[in-house]
């Protein structure tokens, strides 16, 4: 089903690529998301979906100092995020508190709690625990995997592991299993990789060249998705890694995100650099010991309103039948998928 956007718009004043959920704030649908200016200060938007779901309201604009290739939200703090950031050829990573009183004041400043500093190699992401509150954070870049001790009331992070990842890989990213706060798989060149955060060692990996993003099922333990360049999407049990239990065709150009919805199960968003963003609806087994051979195509929607990639999704926690995407040219859009849930 092709589809142009019913949503609702936002627009940033310059390109941007990341947005999240903002998982604590039980009162509202918010999202946070953040600019890609190489010549500008950079901005950081905390944007709520008003009451009635007719207009994106922004609740605080905070200026950051340089662009922002990575953010995402603290699970058990509503002021609490980190961002990865880049001026020209440095990258550093941090944890920021938006202010107590921000919508008083003219011009709020984010505050730093820490800085995860340490990294030598390009930082690619910051990972939170996503199911509850968690002292650790772990940050990714492009050689070594750190697990990190946080401690947001006396705004401190200490290393309380490293691993490097090996010469012959170079990581893009990852993603932390929200069933058990051990396991992380990582994303490279040319595999993804399963890690144990108590050993810092590789327990498994599922060779796949150009694996784009990753994401655990929130409703179903041992379950990956994968979004590849030009293979499309992938649905793996991780207790069998030889092949997939079922596929997906992606995009017509990179698929570039994947997200697996919170309450819905088997409701997954993928984005891509053909400017779509796709709601598939698939249903994987739970124990598959032979290949499927099968293309499947559950599209229930295909959102194509967009005038360039599309790069950040992100489904809301609170109302898990809303979604915010966010395309390169500084783009977010709020759509609801009431109308594709499964009838009861």
């Amino acid at each position: 089903m092709q589809g142009g956007s019913t949503g609702v718009g936002y627009g940033l004043k310059y390109q941007a690529r990341c947005i999240s959920d903002v998982k604590a704030d039980t009162d509202h649908t918010s999202f946070l998301t953040g600019t890609l200016s190489l010549k500008e200060e950079n901005e950081v938007h905390l944007i709520r979906l008003s009451s009635g779901g007719t207009e994106l309201i922004c609740e605080g604009l905070f200026s950051h100092p340089n662009e922002i290739w990575d953010l995402a939200s603290c699970p058990f703090d509503q002021r609490i995020f980190s961002t990865v950031f880049s001026s020209g050829e440095t990258y550093g990573a941090a944890v920021w508190q938006i202010p107590e009183l921000y919508g008083q004041l003219s011009s709020p400043q984010l505050e730093t709690v820490a800085s995860l500093d340490g990294h030598t190699c390009k930082i690619k992401c910051v990972l939170w625990w996503p199911t509850g509150r968690h002292d650790k954070l772990v940050s990714i870049d492009e050689q070594n995997l750190f697990l990190w001790s946080l401690d947001t009331s006396k705004k401190t992070a200490q290393v309380q592991s490293q691993e490097s990842a090996g010469m012959l890989h170079t990581l893009t990213g990852g993603a932390w299993d929200p069933h058990d706060f051990n396991a992380i798989s990582l994303t490279c060149d040319s595999s993804v990789q399963l890690w144990d955060l108590r050993t810092m060692k590789k327990t498994g990996s599922i060779e796949r060249a150009h694996v784009r993003n990753v994401d655990y099922n929130m409703k179903t333990r041992y379950t990956l998705v994968t979004a590849e360049d030009e293979s499309g999407i992938h649905i793996w049990d991780l207790r069998n890694l030889k092949f997939p239990v079922s596929e997906l065709p992606g995009h017509s150009h990179w698929t570039w995100a994947v997200k697996c919805n919170p309450e819905y199960e088997g409701l997954i968003l993928s984005a891509g650099t053909d400017s779509a963003v796709n709601l598939w609806l698939a249903s994987p087994s739970d124990s598959v010991v032979e290949p499927t051979n099968q293309t499947i195509e559950p599209l229930l929607n295909s959102y194509n309103d967009y005038e360039d990639s599309v790069y950040g999704l992100a489904w809301s926690s609170r109302e898990p039948w809303i979604f915010a995407s966010l395309s390169y040219d500084g783009r977010v859009v709020v759509e609801s998928i009431k109308s594709h849930l499964p009838k009861k």
